[in-house]
């Protein structure tokens, strides 16, 4: 592939040839980046494959056809004999467990709901894998994430991915300035995923029609509460279920079986009203349930932000953005008001069910792409 005639740079923003510019792709074995892998070894650039692995394959946490199982780093390696192109296995077993397996549990024994994805980007694959990347002396690092990387007036910046139904933003809200300048996403513009799995059949790929992960990789079936006890045995106590009102409608076996905005499975049946976990108390060991009403907030306390703006975050009393409080709902409007570098109150224009310390709160422009970073919801009510 021949640079751009109009800027001289090549596919990936280097101004020299596809041979002459070194990527590490990070290699999970699935069809996302293996297709980013495949498609710059055809452009003709020294293309290095990574795969992680990530914890013990032969323990009871591991599962068939997660993200970091067995099967992936075969397919990944396959992928790369396929091609051409080196392939390496990194064992990261140790750094997967302290940066991110054990913050899990913590947080959940807390009563929080974390979101483990966040934290591998962050904490391993775009921190270890990245600096593991420089010393392979990669120009770049690529990856199959679906969210686009765009030159903007002072340097890159992180845009929602072309599918809207397949944006990781969301995930990917932590990522820095300065990974980001090391940083390809080379799937971001595509429209769809069946652009994607057509690319894995045009390079001949034996995984063009593989599944994707739907689970944490680590949990199986994700039924979380199984994976804490493995990891904190006996850390799970029964206590009361108490409704908002004070009443006590029942026991339950450990506060890590629920979590804010379930309904189902609470086990109090026979009540005239439904009812939903609106809190839970570690302290008291108390699940508090409560009419669907008690669930909606407008306030929303979040620290350890990472901002991506073109000047400072504190530098406005107050931002108007869109904001995501869970993966799986819409940005809603609201204002965002800096109490420090790291800290700020967010103030929904209308209220949102379901919001949980733990969960991530991501910041987007209000009538556009962009990602502006985002931050750690630490007390939702």
């Amino acid at each position: 592939m021949a640079l751009d005639r109009t800027t001289g740079l090549n596919s990936l923003g280097f101004p020299k040839p596809p041979s002459e510019t070194r990527v590490v792709v990070a290699m999970s074995g699935g069809v996302d980046s293996s297709v980013v892998a495949a498609e710059l070894a055809q452009q003709g650039y020294d293309v290095v494959g990574v795969t992680l692995q990530l914890y013990d394959h032969g323990a009871a946490l591991a599962k068939k056809g997660a993200c970091c199982a067995g099967l992936d780093i075969h397919d990944a390696r396959r992928v790369a004999e396929d091609m051409g192109f080196p392939h390496y296995v990194l064992d990261y077993e140790n750094i997967f467990r302290d940066a991110v397996i054990d913050e899990f549990a913590d947080s959940y024994l807390a009563g929080a709901t974390p979101v483990p994805c966040i934290r591998c980007n962050e904490r391993v694959k775009f921190k270890d894998l990245l600096q593991t990347a420089r010393e392979l002396d990669a120009d770049c690092m690529a990856t199959g994430h679906y969210i686009q990387r765009k030159i903007g007036n002072i340097g890159p910046e992180l845009h929602v991915a072309g599918d809207a139904n397949r944006d990781q933003s969301y995930f990917l809200f932590s990522t820095t300035a300065e990974q980001l300048d090391f940083l390809r996403f080379p799937l971001g513009h595509l429209p769809s995923k069946k652009e994607t799995r057509a690319l894995a059949e045009k390079h001949g790929l034996q995984i063009a029609d593989k599944p994707d992960s739907q689970d944490i990789c680590f949990v199986p079936n994700g039924n979380y509460a199984s994976v804490i006890e493995k990891l904190r045995p006996g850390a799970a106590e029964p206590g009361d279920i108490v409704h908002a009102d004070g009443r006590v409608l029942g026991r339950h076996t450990g506060v890590i079986h629920y979590t804010i905005g379930q309904r189902r499975g609470l086990g109090i049946g026979g009540l005239d009203e439904p009812l939903y976990v609106v809190k839970l108390d570690v302290d008291t060991k108390q699940v508090i349930v409560g009419p669907k009403e008690l669930l909606a907030v407008r306030t929303i306390p979040v620290r350890e932000i990472n901002w991506l703006g073109d000047v400072p975050f504190v530098s406005r009393n107050a931002w108007e953005m869109s904001v995501k409080v869970r993966s799986t709902r819409p940005p809603i409007e609201a204002t965002v008001r800096p109490l420090s570098d790291t800290e700020a109150v967010v103030d929904l224009y209308t209220a949102e069910e379901g919001v949980s310390p733990g969960q991530a709160c991501v910041f987007y422009e209000t009538s556009g792409t962009r990602v502006f970073g985002g931050g750690w919801i630490w007390s939702g009510r």
